[in-house]
């Protein structure tokens, strides 16, 4: 039965794919009209985001709009809506990453900050700073070793969010809780 409903759903066009979709709510509908253009769908996502990852997120979303904007948007051209829908997705995604990547900048500049001594030939300023260097290294021995692996290699390191991610293979949400916490318990411990 379900083969035969698959079969004449092909047949039909997307103009009327979406007349029937919008009083039914039947996803397989839109799933079939998807389906034709699911291809095109990651590649304009590839071209935008060029990530894969974010690519199968940008189609799994794509998709949720259609199951909801299609019952209340008059679609002319379907295939060139999907584009524009397609798009303005990758591009909100895009700005969210920007935005992102600027909070992790302020973030590494407060910390930087954090972590700054000053710079002077001075043999009293040497002598403290050396000793403030030793509390941060027996600070950091006191971090569970999640949080002392994920704060050196960000800090200490340089590495990026994601290259911490990659080296620990602790998920990208787990790095920043990581670095968050351990900066949190860092900077108690140094007080």
């Amino acid at each position: 039965m379900f083969f035969g409903k698959k079969k004449s759903l092909s047949a039909l066009s997307d103009e009327v794919l979406i007349e029937r979709y919008r009083p039914s709510g039947d996803v397989v509908l839109v799933g079939e009209l998807f389906q034709r253009y699911a291809h095109l769908v990651s590649a304009l996502a590839l071209k935008y985001l060029q990530d894969p990852n974010e690519v199968e997120d940008a189609v799994m979303d794509v998709f949720e709009l259609l199951v909801r904007d299609l019952r209340t948007h008059e679609v002319q051209n379907f295939k060139a809506w999907l584009y524009s829908v397609t798009k303005n997705l990758c591009l909100k995604k895009l700005r969210k990453r920007k935005q992102m990547r600027q909070k992790e900048v302020r973030d590494v500049n407060f910390d930087l900050e954090l972590m700054e001594f000053p710079v002077d030939t001075d043999l009293e300023v040497e002598i403290r700073k050396n000793q403030r260097l030793e509390q941060l290294q027996e600070a950091l021995g006191q971090l569970p070793d999640q949080q002392k692996i994920c704060v050196e290699l960000f800090y200490l390191q340089d590495k990026s969010y994601k290259e911490v991610a990659e080296i620990t293979g602790f998920s990208l949400k787990q790095v920043k809780s990581f670095i968050q916490n351990g900066k949190r318990r860092l900077k108690g411990l140094l007080s």
